[in-house]
């Protein structure tokens, strides 16, 4: 009887170790198989991608609740201290606001009567809505975060992603109910900016880092830190007067931009439609043909 049971128990060891090996050969297979059809087929793994996305943002959104409301229940503990210094500082603020108030309406006015003289061709309205950051797919390969809106709330591939702070990226994926947007701290994010008060023109570049560089800045430029960058509009990729950031370092030919938006603090963003054709959205038409 031991006998029999020794030798039981030394089959199902073997069989064990080939299960396991099985397995991981199993595994590198499957890998193998998804990059050739990632190759052959883009299409496919892009609408597979999409897919993915719409059915796990849902899950994330639960469980990102609980974190936000300890989140926020702190932060309002936090500012019920400096409420009665707030309240005054607002009076103030908000007398001020109202002579600004008059003044704009003023400019306004005038502004109106002006255009009509020139004939001048209005701008696009922009239409936007607002999401909650539910996703950082944030790495060493790639910056990205998911948003709960996606094309059935109006939201389209290349549409600018802001907050009030400043500029966040660009919808570079729009599902049904769901979106990545790619940052502008991405490698493959592309924008063309103005630098400081001389605007000098340039391209910020994402290298996935925490501050993204500019390119292509002039021999004679004179950038120093401190200057403030903003979305020039060339290129119909962004509306020009976007804040971006600041210079941060300029070292070696080397010129580093810290954003106004930290990845870290996404809670809410404002995903907007300017109208523009942009770079995204030519490339994708570019593609479907």
């Amino acid at each position: 009887m031991a006998r029999q049971t020794t030798g039981q128990i030394t089959r199902l060891g073997t069989l064990k170790n080939l299960l396991q090996r099985f397995a991981f050969l199993s595994l590198i297979a499957i890998t193998f198989a998804l990059m050739l059809i990632g190759k052959a087929d883009t299409v496919l793994v892009e609408r597979a991608r999409i897919a993915i996305t719409d059915a796990v943002v849902p899950i994330l959104r639960v469980l990102s609740q609980p974190a936000n409301a300890i989140a926020e229940s702190i932060a309002n503990f936090r500012e019920l201290a400096a409420i009665r210094e707030q309240n005054s500082a607002l009076r103030d603020a908000n007398e001020q606001l109202l002579q600004w108030q008059a003044i704009a309406q003023k400019l306004e006015s005038e502004n109106r009567s002006l255009k009509s003289l020139l004939a001048l061709v209005p701008e696009p309205t922009a239409a936007f809505v607002s999401a909650r950051v539910v996703g950082d797919t944030g790495g060493t390969f790639a910056q990205s975060i998911l948003v709960t809106a996606g094309a059935s709330d109006g939201v389209g591939k290349g549409d600018v992603v802001t907050t009030g702070e400043g500029l966040v990226g660009r919808v570079l994926q729009a599902g049904v109910h769901s979106s990545r947007v790619l940052l502008i701290t991405d490698i493959n994010s592309r924008i063309p900016v103005i630098v400081g008060e001389g605007a000098n023109r340039a391209i910020l570049v994402g290298d996935n880092g925490l501050r993204p560089r500019l390119l292509y800045v002039g021999a004679k430029t004179s950038i120093a830190p401190g200057d403030k960058v903003t979305t020039s509009g060339d290129a119909e990729a962004f509306p020009p007067g976007i804040p971006v950031g600041r210079v941060a370092r300029v070292q070696d030919g080397v010129i580093e931009i810290e954003p106004f938006v930290s990845r870290d603090k996404l809670q809410h963003v404002r995903l907007v439609n300017y109208g523009l054709a942009g770079i995204l959205n030519a490339t994708g038409a570019e593609a479907r043909k």
